[in-house]
């Protein structure tokens, strides 16, 4: 059997997770009602006659994309893993890292940002930790702890879709690399397209949250899993929905919305917006009957949804039917496309 290397950037590879990590978890505790699992962002552990939803999530920050944009992510891509399983996010823990000689300007308009977002969303700190040490290149959440409590049952999983689902997705694809990449590559994205359309882009990255989504869905009733669009993208998101839950799907490209700033953006930097990292996206099942619901729902919050296929039995395997109609197998993205354009950006001047 040939082993298979760590991918050079991102998440790990399910197969590699399940050999690697799954079977080695420390001390088995019968209060874990959902531990580790690939494509799970959130454990749930009984707590009296209430359960506890808690979620751990990194990000990075780079100057180019503001500082206050910085703080905002963290509450809200770490609020999300607990919002995708229907609970309401309570408490958070982080750990911020910042590198030598940074100013306290910096510092103080990434904690202005944090506090105001954790204020609004209903979030109270109870801890965590913030120093200077050396080895990074820009201020690192090297870990932000999320977590929510809700009664017994009254949650859902991404392992929880059922056959006859039909399968939503909330704004569409790639929103997180369409945003990310014009504050990455202002000056030449704006000599290609003009201002105007690059600031439009920018602000793309105030949609990259599924908080609201996700609380607004899961309250409309039906909702039978959730879960949000990161690395991999949309497809990558409906393949770890389908494997968790042990069944089928089938996609219709057609159906996926990919917004007039995305195709551009993604068609420029020549990646797969359907497989390119998109947070604020959430992707759901929902039981057919409860579908307008939903959707009426999500509309009222000023989210667009969209259905975009349905859940099948496992034993017709997993299809994604392209724009021209041809069936394709669904596969888990091995590298989102997006990591290599981010990295290179980073090392080129953008003049």
């Amino acid at each position: 059997m040939v082993q298979k290397d760590l991918p050079r950037i991102g998440k790990l590879a399910p197969d590699i997770f399940n050999e690697t990590i799954f079977p080695k978890t420390g001390t088995p505790d019968r209060d874990l009602l959902v531990g580790p699992r690939h494509g799970f962002d959130a454990a749930v552990l009984k707590v009296g006659d209430r359960v506890m939803v808690v979620a751990e999530d990194p990000t990075f920050g780079v100057p180019s994309w503001g500082w206050r944009q910085f703080g905002w992510g963290i509450v809200h891509i770490c609020a999300s893993d607990v919002a995708v399983f229907g609970v309401r996010p309570k408490y958070m823990t982080i750990c911020l890292l910042l590198p030598p000689n940074t100013q306290r300007s910096v510092l103080e308009e990434i904690w202005n940002s944090i506090h105001e977002e954790c204020v609004r969303l209903g979030i109270t700190i109870v801890g965590g930790h913030t120093g200077v040490y050396g080895g990074i290149s820009y201020p690192l959440n090297g870990g932000c702890t999320v977590w929510g409590f809700a009664e017994d049952g009254k949650y859902v999983t991404p392992g929880g879709a059922r056959v006859g689902d039909k399968i939503l997705i909330t704004k569409g694809a790639a929103i997180e690399a369409t945003a990310i990449l014009a504050l990455q590559y202002p000056k030449t994205l704006t000599r290609v397209f003009g201002s105007s359309f690059v600031k439009r882009v920018q602000d793309m990255y105030w949609q990259m949250s599924v908080v609201e989504d996700a609380l607004t869905a899961f309250d409309a009733g039906g909702v039978t899993a959730m879960h949000d669009a990161t690395e991999g993208g949309v497809l990558g998101g409906i393949y770890e929905v389908a494997e968790a839950s042990n069944v089928g799907v089938k996609i219709y490209l057609n159906r996926i919305r990919v917004p007039e700033e995305a195709r551009k953006i993604c068609d420029f930097f020549r990646i797969d917006p359907y497989k390119s990292i998109s947070e604020g996206t959430l992707v759901l099942t929902v039981r057919p009957n409860s579908v307008e619901n939903v959707m009426n729902a999500l509309k009222s919050k000023g989210i667009e949804a969209m259905v975009i296929g349905e859940v099948t039995e496992l034993k017709h395997g997993r299809r994604v039917i392209s724009e021209d109609g041809k069936e394709l197998e669904l596969e888990f993205p091995e590298e989102d496309p997006f990591w290599k354009v981010f990295f290179e950006t980073l090392e080129k001047p953008d003049i």
